[in-house]
């Protein structure tokens, strides 16, 4: 009995040591490294730094915001490499001691816009209820004694000195702060848009019946009303942006079925066009336009980017429409984003990012973000280097392209770093 019990033991002995040695060689010994390239090695030739597109096939959007970035500077331990100054058209100086970022004004803002004219923005205070316009210097000049309280959004002209006032209880009013005229509009408009010229809005305007839901232009003071499309039930799948070119004032996801990773977004004309629909990659479908309406940036959140929203590029004109898809290889909103023109774009784009964030976006709203340059022509990606950590809410490129400006998720004010 007792040599069994001896021979048991030694048996469990030995197979508790086999055991030990194959768990440690499964999960804790080291892969041998010899003959395996780096994986920050670039293998193309053709010096293009974006992901497989794969033919509007379902892609993955999951990428890691660090990679296939030209002369990255780690900014969010500040350790900035000197690397970055061995690109001879490189602009910054990284060894410098005076901060990059220059916060121009500590006022409390909501809905900055470009000025009408020169390299200012203007905004409005929370504070004291007032409109301003900030000039490149830093100078704040009222753009009307008007006090406006309790301001929930404000659509901006791009080319008069004029917006539409949005408030909390639906109340919209038209304003122009040159000749002081102030008019309501219906309570029932809301998502405007302006045109280019800032001849028209458009915007939904949303009856209590279904069939009285359309998509309509008129004048900023409201009058001269067009009825584009109606929208039924499916009012809350458009997004109203007019486009640059005045050739797209909405974008529609009612386009044919994709599947659940994929949807197919219909752009909208003023006279009916049948324009050849845009596929994207998921939901949560977030647009900025190009200066001259010729692209498109998106992002969009699916399973295969483990919901996280991804960024993306599309041709955008009557006759391109959905050519030339380009995955741009970072997580990000295109909210963070803005397209100083057709090849450049600038983006906030956070350090970290959870899975599943694409339904939750607030969860990024205290994670720091690298500001970064995207060539979209090129797929090249780089880092701007800052002195502090941001989180951007939105980003603004001064008519001469030499100044960028962005707002903070959790600081007050506007800040401007130099980009040229």
């Amino acid at each position: 009995m007792d040599k069994k019990r001896i021979i048991y033991i030694t048996i469990f002995i030995i197979v508790c040591i086999l055991l030990g040695y194959a768990i440690y060689f499964v999960f804790f010994k080291k892969a041998s490294t010899k003959n395996i390239p780096s994986q920050n090695t670039t293998t193309s030739t053709n010096n293009s730094a974006f992901p497989n597109a794969n033919n509007g096939q379902n892609t993955s959007g999951n990428v890691n915001n660090t990679n296939n970035v030209n002369n990255t500077l780690t900014t969010n331990n500040k350790n900035i490499s000197n690397t970055a100054n061995t690109n001879p058209n490189s602009r910054f100086d990284t060894t410098q001691e005076k901060p990059l970022v220059n916060k121009i004004t500590d006022i409390q803002t909501l809905s900055v816009a470009p000025a009408t004219s020169g390299n200012g923005l203007r905004f409005y205070n929370t504070q004291d209820g007032k409109f301003y316009q900030i000039s490149a210097s830093g100078v704040v000049t009222p753009l009307s004694d008007q006090v406006f309280f309790n301001v929930s959004s404000v659509t901006w002209s791009p080319k008069n000195n004029e917006s539409i006032i949005e408030y909390p209880d639906g109340a919209n009013t038209y304003y122009n702060f040159s000749t002081k005229q102030q008019i309501t509009l219906p309570t029932h408009w809301q998502d405007f848009s302006f045109s280019i010229d800032g001849s028209q809005i458009a915007a939904k305007s949303l009856g209590l019946d279904p069939s009285n839901r359309w998509l309509i232009t008129s004048d900023p003071q409201g009058k001269n009303i067009n009825l584009i499309e109606p929208m039924g039930d499916n009012f809350n799948k458009v997004i109203v942006d007019w486009s640059p070119n005045r050739q797209v004032v909405a974008l529609s996801a009612t386009g044919d079925p994709l599947g659940s990773e994929q949807q197919q977004i219909l752009p909208i004309g003023l006279n009916q066009e049948n324009y050849k629909g845009l596929v994207v990659e998921g939901r949560g479908l977030e647009i900025a336009w190009s200066k001259d309406g010729s692209k498109l940036l998106h992002s969009a959140y699916n399973g295969a980017s483990d919901y996280k929203p991804a960024l993306w590029v599309v041709d955008a004109t009557p006759d391109t429409m959905g050519n030339n898809r380009k995955q741009l290889g970072l997580n990000t909103w295109a909210s963070k984003c803005t397209m100083a023109d057709n090849r450049f774009v600038y983006c906030g784009v956070p350090t970290t990012m959870e899975t599943g964030v694409g339904f939750t976006p607030e969860l990024s709203d205290f994670i720091s973000d690298d500001i970064y340059k995207i060539d979209i022509q090129t797929g090249i990606k780089t880092i701007i280097p800052t002195d502090d950590y941001h989180t951007i809410e939105s980003m603004y490129v001064s008519a001469d392209g030499t100044t960028l400006y962005f707002t903070d998720t959790n600081s007050s004010g506007i800040f401007d770093i130099p980009i040229k």
